[in-house]
C-alpha cells in the first residue's frame, strides 16, 4: 500500500463516484421511464468525465504497470460477461464495445508501442482524437466496424467506447504516466489520508462488475409497488 501512488487511487474514486451517478440516472430514464435524462448537459458531462477520467488514468498505469497482459486479459474476461449479462436481460441494449472491452483493447494495442517516446505517443493520440471527428462522417451499410467507431445510425449499444477516438485519450495518458510518473511516486510532496473515495480507486474493476446490478436491485425497492 505505500508504494501507491495517492493521487492515482483518489481521481480514479472520482471517476467511479461519477459513473455509479450517471448509471443512476441512466437505469431511472431507460429501465423505469422517470423524467430524468442521461444526455442532458449535467448528467451527461458527468458520465462522459468518468469515462475520460478513467481512460486517461489507465493510460497513466499502463505506463508502469509490470504485467499489461495479465491486466488487459482480466479486464477483457470482465468486459465479456458485461456482454453476456446485458444480452440475457437487456437484448435490446446489450453491450458490445463497452469501457471494459475498450480499455483492455487499448492496453494490447499499446503493447507493440510500449518503448516509443512520450511525445511520439502524445501526438499519434492527438491524431486519433482529430480522426475522430472524421470517422462521424463516415457512411457505411453495416456495423462490422462497430469497434473502430464506424457505424451505422442503427447501431446500438447499452455502454460504448470506440478505438477512435477515444484510444487518442489512453495514449496522452500513456504519455503523461511516462513524463511524469517515470520515478513510479507521487507527484506531490505530501500523502493524503485514508478515505473513501481512494479506497474505491483501488478496486475499481470489482465495483464496475457489482454497481449496476445493485443500483438496479436498490431502485427496484424504492420504486416499484
Amino acid at each position: 500500500m505505500k508504494n501507491r501512488i495517492w493521487e492515482i487511487d483518489f481521481f480514479r474514486g472520482i471517476a467511479l463516484i461519477f459513473m455509479i451517478y450517471f448509471h443512476i440516472i441512466f437505469d431511472l430514464d431507460i429501465m423505469y421511464g422517470y423524467n430524468v435524462s442521461y444526455n442532458s448537459t449535467f448528467n451527461y458531462l458527468t458520465g462522459k468525465l468518468a469515462a475520460v477520467l478513467f481512460i486517461f488514468i489507465s493510460g497513466i498505469s499502463c505506463s508502469f504497470s509490470s504485467n499489461n497482459i495479465k491486466r488487459s486479459l482480466k479486464i477483457l474476461i470482465a468486459a465479456a460477461f458485461i456482454s453476456a449479462g446485458t444480452f440475457i436481460f437487456i437484448p435490446e441494449l446489450w453491450v458490445k464495445f463497452g469501457i471494459l472491452h475498450f480499455l483492455g483493447a487499448s492496453i494490447l494495442l499499446f503493447y507493440p508501442m510500449r518503448k516509443m517516446k512520450p511525445v511520439y505517443l502524445a501526438v499519434i493520440g492527438l491524431i486519433i482524437l482529430a480522426a475522430g471527428m472524421l470517422v462521424d462522417k463516415i457512411t457505411v451499410s453495416h456495423d462490422y466496424l462497430f469497434f473502430l467507431g464506424i457505424t451505422t445510425g442503427a447501431f446500438q449499444s447499452g455502454d460504448y467506447y470506440p478505438i477512435i477516438p477515444w484510444f487518442g485519450i489512453f495514449l496522452i495518458g500513456v504519455a503523461a504516466g511516462k513524463t511524469f510518473y517515470a520515478g513510479k511516486r507521487s507527484l506531490f510532496r505530501f500523502n493524503m489520508r485514508p478515505n473513501i473515495i481512494s479506497k474505491l480507486g483501488r478496486h475499481t474493476l470489482l465495483i464496475y462488475m457489482l454497481h449496476q446490478p445493485v443500483i438496479i436491485a436498490v431502485l427496484n425497492l424504492v420504486f416499484k409497488p
